[in-house]
């Protein structure tokens, strides 16, 4: 079966910087309506969101660097590059979740309500900012020369494989990451117990994340059977089943 094809064209780079700029800017915007929903002192989001973006920035180009790092071996100033793509979110996650936890301790803030607050928001951002990484051509997908929907890149300077059918991976991770929004959308009135949005937030992500990364063709570092991400993302649905599972305390 002939794939359907996806050209990419020569505003990839300007189209990239848009989308991921508009991504972290919806993940802002929404969670300071959520915190100001949740009675929370939502004048802090300004702040707040400098340090969980410098440190998602920081986080997501450093875990991609570590997991290639042979090719930055070879040229190190490509580090640098970050407007030809090369971010892992869950390096992100991590490093701008760090961040934010001090920030947010060093404000005398509780910390679960806080979470729950920027979880819709970060699953609207992740939506819009997973069309950036299909205009970058990164968190591209395996070959599929069968599949009716594959698409493929034809711009010289994208990070995807060449004129090759490929699964829409990155269309994947953006439908997925709009129907988490929507579930919590849903649901939000339903777990007002501090933690519960985060965990249904996180439980969901990694059951999709682990799912669409047997589709990826991009190189994500392997421990044993499963891709490094597959691991750091099964860490993080582990802690959505505690958040979710655990007793109502005192944040």
């Amino acid at each position: 079966m002939h794939p359907v094809l996806l050209e990419i064209g020569g505003f990839r780079l300007y189209s990239y910087g848009v989308l991921i700029a508009t991504a972290f800017l919806l993940a802002l915007a929404y969670s300071m309506r959520e915190a100001k929903r949740r009675g929370l002192p939502h004048q802090l989001i300004p702040d707040l969101g400098f340090w969980i973006v410098l440190g998602a920035l920081a986080g997501s180009r450093l875990l991609y660097v570590l997991l290639n790092i042979s090719t930055f071996l070879e040229d190190p100033l490509k580090i640098f590059a970050i407007w030809s793509g090369g971010f892992v979110f869950l390096g992100g996650a991590i490093l701008g979740g760090l961040l934010g936890y001090l920030f947010l301790k060093r404000r005398g803030q509780p910390i679960l309500p806080w979470l729950d607050a920027m979880a819709p928001g970060i699953a609207l951002g992740q939506g819009v900012g997973r069309i950036g990484c299909l205009m970058a051509g990164c968190c591209y997908g395996a070959y599929a020369p069968t599949l009716p929907w594959a698409i493929r890149f034809t711009d010289p300077l994208s990070l995807a494989p060449l004129f090759h059918p490929l699964h829409p991976t990155q269309l994947y991770h953006s439908l997925a990451s709009f129907f988490i929004f929507f579930v919590l959308m849903v649901t939000r009135r339903k777990f007002e117990t501090p933690g519960r949005q985060m965990g249904l937030f996180l439980a969901l992500y990694a059951s999709f994340r682990i799912f669409i990364e047997f589709f990826r063709g991009d190189y994500r570092g392997y421990a044993g059977p499963i891709s490094v991400t597959q691991l750091i993302a099964l860490a993080f649905g582990l802690l959505g089943v505690y958040l979710l599972a655990r007793r109502p305390k005192a944040c």
